[in-house]
């Protein structure tokens, strides 16, 4: 591939660094099974390659530039948008899984900027309000393909992005999109196949950020009390750590360090247990990875076993809290009204939706619209369709 040189003035002869440069100091400092960004199996619709960024830091650029990312700020996670000043958003969510999927790909050797990509991406997808507003989304689009997070991820990437006249999407490398098609099924005839060790961190940071940070959450809605905290395993052992070091720890600050320990405790398990499994695998090179028959970044038996009790816990205390349930069923409803609507008026869909109409059929033309959305906007095409 020839190199981008793009505008502005000559590059001077010394001074800066190659993108060939970083692309050997990656061959040298990771691990032989680590994605390397030499060895990218490319994109779509070939590009010439960076004067000075690797093909991943690329793919990083490209998804926090997009319009979808910056979008995250005005989504739910689980706590309806705006509800109050601290609580975790889309947006603040994925910022903190790209830091967990970074800690984890640097002490395991991996490639952190595809591992920071995937994390950055994974969420493009998401609907308004949070995991209630997927259900509706997907309850809308039942006979018609349905819905899912992870591929609407993809299709954002894909085909939503309008940037480039060149082509479709966001033209992220093969690697990027391996990582954000994690749920799929091997099509008939095609080999499974494992995810690169990156792609494999970023999902296990996913679950460990927001089993933490929806805790974290949690307690400052006040949906939760000491009592149902120290009946969960995963609480209480990190409440004793925590107490033994710091006895005078009370309220709101003893809680900020009991989430902190559960995050530092879930990611040395991860960072442990992955090692010894990587080391038994012994895999040559990426591809290797991709050929083994299981996940190698993993947690241990016992942690697995204590955060399906965790999640458990936070179904019953959290998720389902008359609460929480109470209003995203309202937002949900709201949501499904302005689906119909569109089904009805689609002319009132933007320009650029209108286009895809007669490629994606009406449904799903509706759904890539809604899913976009930001909660606000939402609630604001709700009160023009229903007014």
């Amino acid at each position: 591939m020839t190199n981008e040189l793009g505008p502005g003035p000559e590059m001077p002869a010394q001074g800066w660094k190659r993108r060939e440069q970083m692309d050997a100091d990656e061959r040298r400092a990771l691990a032989p099974f680590a994605q390397k960004s030499g060895d990218s199996r490319g994109r779509k619709f070939p590009e010439p390659r960076h004067l000075y960024r690797t093909e991943f830091q690329r793919d990083r650029a490209r998804i926090i530039h997009s319009r979808a990312f910056r979008r995250l700020e005005y989504k739910t996670q689980v706590f309806l948008n705006g509800t109050a000043d601290h609580l975790r958003t889309r947006l603040t969510h994925t910022i903190e899984v790209a830091s967990i999927s970074r800690t984890i790909a640097r002490t395991l050797g991996l490639n952190e900027d595809l591992a920071e990509a995937i994390a950055l991406a994974h969420d493009l997808g998401h609907s308004p309000f949070g995991h209630s507003g997927e259900e509706m989304l997907a309850e809308c689009m039942r006979q018609h393909g349905g819905f899912e997070h992870n591929r609407q991820s993809v299709r954002v990437v894909e085909l939503l992005e309008v940037v480039y006249p060149a082509f479709p999407g966001l033209n992220l490398t093969r690697e990027v999109l391996e990582g954000l098609e994690k749920h799929r099924a091997p099509n008939e005839g095609e080999e499974a196949r494992s995810l690169s060790l990156e792609a494999q961190a970023a999902d296990l940071a996913d679950e460990i950020t927001y089993y933490s940070h929806d805790l974290d959450d949690a307690l400052d809605f006040a949906l939760l009390d000491s009592d149902q905290l120290d009946a969960n395993a995963i609480w209480r052992r990190s409440h004793e750590r925590v107490a033994a070091r710091n006895p005078d720890l009370l309220g709101a600050e003893l809680h900020k360090n009991i989430i902190r320990d559960i995050i530092d405790a879930e990611v040395r398990d991860v960072v442990a247990t992955s090692a010894v499994g990587i080391a038994a695998a012994a895999p040559a090179d990426a591809e290797a990875v991709r050929k083994h028959p299981s996940a190698l970044i993993i947690c241990s038996a016992e942690l697995e076993a204590a955060n399906r009790e965790l999640r458990k816990f936070l179904y019953e205390n959290v998720y389902y809290h008359p609460r929480v349930a109470a209003v995203n069923q309202r937002a949900c409803e709201m949501l499904r009204a302005v689906f119909e609507g569109y089904l009805r008026e689609p002319e009132r869909l933007g320009d650029a939706a209108a286009l895809r109409l007669e490629s994606q059929g009406l449904h799903r033309t509706v759904c890539d619209y809604i899913a976009g959305m930001t909660d606000r906007y939402l609630l604001e095409e709700h009160a023009r369709l229903v007014a």
